[in-house]
């Protein structure tokens, strides 16, 4: 189906989101800081990428946007996927380039759902 790239710190979250997305029938790597991210995204141009906020070295929102500030990554959706639930988080979010917005925790179904409306 899709390529995504897994934008996570936490070993334990990047784990549970291969094992759903992949159950959903997605290639899926993870990257584990914003410049692992960008450097797999500008090789591999996945179709959608999940980003946690709160990163070390790069935030989710600094990964954001220089992915949107790319050219060659134009149409990537962003899936942004974090604890931060106040809505100037999430109106942060969506003019850095977020496509989705999703709190953690959350429903692998709604997860799921969400990726495919996203994917169209």
């Amino acid at each position: 189906m899709a390529n995504v790239l897994v934008v996570e710190d936490d070993a334990d979250v990047a784990e549970l989101l291969r094992t759903v997305l992949t159950f959903a029938g997605h290639s899926v790597e993870i990257a584990v800081d914003g410049p692992s991210a960008l450097a797999a995204a500008a090789a591999r141009r996945p179709d959608l990428v999940t980003l946690d906020w709160m990163m070390p070295g790069m935030t989710g929102i600094d990964v954001c946007r220089a992915l949107r500030a790319d050219t060659s990554l134009e149409g990537v959706r962003i899936l942004m996927l974090t604890a931060k639930s106040a809505p100037h988080d999430i109106a942060l979010a969506r003019e850095a380039g977020v496509d989705e917005y999703v709190v953690k925790p959350f429903s692998p179904r709604d997860l799921r759902a969400r990726i495919a409306t996203l994917l169209g």
